[in-house]
């Protein structure tokens, strides 16, 4: 049954409270990266941005198999690339070209090309997890390799679970324990790295994975009728702001050295990502204040059309003006820096990709069967 979105908070073809979901996750991000005060933890935004992914991108596939009764492989993954590689190409060669000014970025241990090679072909999370790289400015973008190696994986899987699992409560109890498994597996492997850094565990595509799953199985639970039910009823406002509580109060409750803590990957991680699931169940089902907040069209505009170029940009200007304009200057100076060339880069870089990505669309009569939620993520 196709996943019903609260109309309050719907225009077009977006959710956006989703789209202003964004903003929140990319303003942690950024914030973390020029240590403001407050925003002790990178971690929160991340697992945001990778619930919503597993969220959105099965949300998607089970709506195409729901109406054709299968999954093109080819064209999504086709259409993936169209989306977000453009923009990190645009990256990788500015960020190649000052590489002599910035190349040395939080200790890199890899030259430009190398950086870059990795960078374009989403490894930079193996890179650093098993083999102790850091790519410098190119840092963010083990993220990206994250996701991006989880829309290979993950589509053929739930092709395979539609075909051999009866329903989808054992689809979502898989789900479960392969979430269970991985922060168990992440307890026993963690190992406290020295000099203030971040555990490898942390971008490992394996022991990392939970956010990404319990996204997916909040998709299976959305999708079926009982689930849509039970958050279009009080359980929806409690998830919301639980939801949102969680999210926004780990950030007061992780303090410093929280990189050298078991805790922090066995509770604070995956917490954050139940507390994240919770905030986008309860927002695609229910009005709410914190959805009419996150509606407002410039936070549901920045979050869908600069979010993403901005996690992109943003460490490239911090590595040129945070070490000639220090403190409280150099941070606005990178914020409206970063904002500015995102914007360029979505309107001139993205722009032309994105029509392209448009012409391997859904057809007519699938766009008018599809709800908002599932075109969010064909549309970002």
């Amino acid at each position: 049954m196709p996943l019903a979105s609260p109309t309050t908070s719907t225009r077009r073809d977006r959710v956006l409270p989703l789209d202003g979901l964004r903003t929140v996750a990319i303003a942690f991000v950024v914030l973390y990266h020029l240590h403001v005060p407050g925003f002790g933890s990178g971690f929160v935004g991340v697992n945001v941005f990778f619930v919503l992914s597993g969220y959105l991108i099965t949300t998607l596939l089970l709506g195409e198999h729901a109406r054709t009764g299968r999954i093109r492989l080819g064209r999504f993954w086709v259409r993936r690339i169209l989306r977000l590689y453009p923009t990190l190409l645009a990256v990788v060669v500015v960020g190649v070209a000052l590489w002599w000014l910035i190349g040395d970025y939080q200790g890199s241990t890899m030259s430009a090309l190398g950086a870059a090679a990795v960078a374009l072909t989403y490894t930079g999370n193996v890179a650093r997890s098993f083999l102790g790289e850091s790519q410098g400015v190119f840092s963010p973008m083990w993220s990206l390799s994250m996701e991006e190696q989880f829309y290979i994986v993950w589509p053929p899987l739930l092709m395979l679970l539609i075909a051999v699992v009866a329903t989808r409560r054992v689809m979502v109890a898989v789900l479960g324990a392969l979430v269970v498994a991985s922060v168990v597996a992440s307890g026993f492997l963690f190992e406290a790295p020295g000099g203030g850094s971040t555990p490898d565990i942390y971008f490992s595509p394996v022991l990392n994975v939970a956010p990404l799953l319990l996204g997916c199985g909040l998709a299976l639970v959305m999708g079926s009728e009982k689930g849509q039910a039970l958050f279009r009823g009080r359980l929806g406002s409690v998830a919301t702001w639980a939801g949102l509580a969680g999210v926004v109060g780990s950030l007061a409750a992780i303090g410093s050295g929280w990189q050298q803590n078991v805790t922090t990957f066995t509770v604070m991680l995956p917490g954050v990502a139940i507390a994240s699931a919770l905030l986008i169940g309860g927002l695609v089902s229910r009005p709410s204040l914190p959805a009419r907040v996150l509606s407002l069209s410039p936070v549901a505009w920045f979050g869908r059309a600069l979010s993403y170029p901005i996690y992109l940009w943003h460490v490239v200007f911090i590595a040129l003006i945070t070490p000639v304009v220090p403190g409280a200057l150099g941070v606005v100076a990178v914020i409206a820096a970063s904002v500015v060339t995102a914007y360029l880069s979505h309107r001139f870089v993205e722009g032309p990709a994105l029509r392209l990505k448009d012409r391997l669309g859904t057809s007519a009569k699938e766009a008018r069967s599809t709800t908002p939620a599932e075109r969010e993520l064909t549309n970002a």
